[in-house]
Formats: structure tokens, sequence, C-alpha cells
């Protein structure tokens, strides 16, 4: 949670004794952090682009979400042409591996 604080990620708030207070709107913001980062998307985008959810403020919430999920769309879109190029990379060398196998023989 720290890590996430650290980031910019999360803002939790403070008991008088200075201890941390994670509320549950922080703690569904750290699953929904965890998620995002897990599919690979990179802590700038999460930082930048993720609506507020613990600020409770509609205002503009709308516009960020819309810009939110574009930029998720755009990093998908950039990682499948990341992958096509990966596969087709893979199926030149299998085909070059056959291919030695085959004049092995």
């Amino acid at each position: 949670m720290r890590h996430y604080e650290d980031e910019g990620l999360i803002v939790p708030g403070r008991f008088s004794n200075g201890f941390r207070d994670y509320c549950q709107s922080t703690i569904d913001r750290v699953l929904v952090i965890r998620t995002l980062l897990e599919s690979g998307l990179p802590v700038r985008l999460i930082r930048e682009l993720l609506p507020r959810l613990a600020d409770g403020s509609d205002t503009g919430t709308d516009a960020v979400c819309a810009e939110f999920l574009q930029e998720v769309q755009s990093y998908r879109d950039r990682l499948a042409a990341r992958i096509a190029v990966l596969s087709d990379q893979q199926a030149a060398l299998d085909t070059y591996l056959r291919e030695a196998r085959r004049t092995d023989l």
C-alpha cells in the first residue's frame, strides 16, 4: 500500500496519531490498480488517467473515464501489434528449424 502511495496512485487518510487510514474506497481503488498493473499497464498511465475514485467528485469523471478507456484500448492495440510481430518471428524460426532438421537427416 505504501508503494502505491509513493507512486501517487492512492492518498490514504490519516488518523490523529499519524497512522494511515485505508478506508474501503482506498482498498477498492488498490484492487483496481493491481488488476491494471497485472494486465501490463504502466504506472504512468494508471496515475494520469485513472478516475479519482476516492475524491467523491463527479466533475469530469465521464471525460476521464472515456479518456482512460481510450488509452487502455490504445495500449491493448499496441500490445496486440507487438504480439503479432513476435508470432511472425516465432513462425519464421519454426520454419527455419523444420528446414534445418530436414537437411540434417
